[in-house]
């Protein structure tokens, strides 16, 4: 899995910095998280393959999460999709779309299917293919916000083809043994999973938690992710600031990653206030080491 930072700007384009937006490639999958202005433009910029987006999700209805969708949606049909587009978004936005698409007697050649996520705030899976998932879990915005939570499943347990020749399995049930099911032969003998398989690499986990101010209500659903994408808009001498706002600090957003034990912290969402943005890495490191602040263009593995 790879996280590509398209935008990691709030509320205005500044400092060379656009609004949200990123890139979450899997196996070969992009989805892409939040769409704010110029999110298009970042895309060419980057190498990004429009027509290999297969989901979009938008956190909530603040311009600078996805005022970048209409254009995008519109160039994909200029550009001869016939793929379904999926958007999991915020309960308004379809008919925001819509309303754009109809002013301008847009007809797209392929089917945008929305699936909206309550504004009451929930948790709950909205997508699984035998690769990976996406979860949505509510946080603590002015408006309804969610997170997403996508998750890389793993292949399943390691195959030892020693083993597996010893007991006569045949390749045709590899897959099953890497689901762990057991192996019964035709002379009835029962061969156990762990006699021929060795624990496989566990599931990889990234959290986008979008637009948010300081709460442990969510650290339940990202408890143990390789890696967190939280919101660090403004320093901690502004703490008082980010609450009143709805928003966190590079402190705050490190206090989260320590009580939700996540591995790596990735700062964003950094207020037009600052030019430079060196000071949000360090003063979160102060609680959280495995910190890094994010700038435009970067790819990190997990």
């Amino acid at each position: 899995m790879k996280v590509t930072i398209l935008g990691n700007n709030s509320a205005i384009p500044a400092h060379g910095r656009n609004p949200s937006a990123q890139i979450v490639e899997v196996k070969d999958h992009l989805l892409l998280l939040d769409c704010g202005e110029g999110t298009q433009m970042q895309f060419i910029k980057y190498g990004i393959k429009r027509s290999k987006i297969q989901h979009i999700c938008i956190s909530h209805l603040h311009g600078d999460h996805y005022f970048g969708l209409i254009g995008l949606i519109n160039s994909l049909g200029l550009l001869g999709r016939t793929d379904p587009l999926h958007i999991y978004c915020p309960e308004k936005l379809p008919a925001i779309i819509q309303l754009q698409l109809d002013a301008c007697g847009s007809m797209m050649p392929y089917e945008i299917i929305f699936h909206t996520i309550s504004d009451e705030g929930e948790y709950k899976l909205i997508v699984d293919t035998p690769s990976y998932s996406i979860s949505c879990f509510p946080v603590d915005h002015r408006i309804p916000t969610h997170g997403f939570l996508v998750r890389e499943k793993s292949s399943g347990r390691k195959i030892v083809p020693e083993a597996c020749r010893e007991y006569q399995i045949p390749q045709s049930y590899y897959y099953r043994l890497k689901q762990g099911e057991d192996y019964l032969r035709k002379d009835g003998t029962l061969v156990q999973n762990d006699w021929v398989t060795e624990v496989g690499k566990p599931d990889k986990v990234y959290a986008y938690c979008a637009d948010t101010r300081y709460t442990e209500s969510f650290a339940e659903y990202i408890l143990g992710a390789d890696m967190v994408y939280h919101e660090s808009t403004y320093l901690d001498a502004e703490n008082d600031l980010a609450n009143m706002r709805y928003h966190s600090t590079a402190k705050q957003a490190a206090q989260l990653a320590v009580v939700a034990e996540i591995k790596q912290l990735l700062l964003g969402h950094y207020s037009s206030r600052y030019k430079n943005i060196e000071e949000f890495e360090t003063e979160a490191k102060t609680l959280f080491v495995n910190t890094r602040a994010t700038f435009e263009g970067m790819s990190i593995e997990l």
